[in-house]
């Protein structure tokens, strides 16, 4: 008797959470997320062969369940935010103080917004995006990010990052990252406009 009196609890609480007295199978993906540790790629005036003489950084983060294993591939579970194409003023060379809008202009202090980009019947996104990786592999997706901004402040090597964007499908996502932001400096071993082949904006 204690075990049916638990049964209908347990399942009068799921009717109760549910709309229509159907179960919501609807996987509510991270909004906010805490990212804990990422890396700056500077590749210098990478699109200098389209006229475009300002530098580019890319901007790497990752919540803390995510790991980079012995071969260089992300594993675990949890976010990943990649702002390709972060644009800057050509004497810049580290991630600048500022607020970053995302749009395709190319100019200083902006973020190409997130598009998918076919390179040999193969489709890539680039620019903005958020991957969430989940428990079960079926329900990991990567959504494009199309307006909104981000935030940069730093003191000495700890970065302030706060994101407020919004992805293609309209979804609100926030997202903040305090905390060392390792640079690396690809320009002298990336061809400009050349192996990364990412935007077409400049083409």
């Amino acid at each position: 008797m204690k075990r049916l009196n638990l049964l209908i609890i347990v399942f009068a609480a799921l009717l109760a959470s549910c709309g229509g007295g159907q179960l919501n199978s609807v996987l509510v993906y991270e909004k906010n997320p805490k990212y804990s540790w990422g890396y700056a790629e500077f590749f210098g005036d990478y699109y200098a062969n389209f006229g475009n003489k300002n530098n580019v950084v890319s901007i790497s983060l990752f919540t803390d369940s995510l790991k980079l294993n012995s071969l260089g591939n992300l594993t675990g579970l949890g976010q990943f935010l990649f702002l390709e194409d972060v644009f800057q003023a050509p004497s810049d060379t580290l991630l600048q103080d500022g607020t970053y809008t995302i749009n395709d202009s190319g100019g200083p202090f902006t973020v190409s917004p997130g598009k998918n980009d076919t390179v040999d019947n193969a489709v890539y996104p680039i620019g903005a995006y958020i991957s969430y990786y989940e428990y079960n592999a079926a329900n990991s997706i990567l959504k494009l990010i199309s307006h909104g901004s981000f935030t940069v402040s730093h003191s000495g090597n700890v970065y302030n990052i706060a994101c407020n964007f919004k992805t293609s499908d309209s979804t609100d996502l926030k997202g903040n990252f305090n905390a060392v932001l390792p640079h690396i400096d690809q320009s002298l071993s990336t061809a400009k406009s050349g192996v990364r082949k990412k935007l077409e904006y400049f083409r």
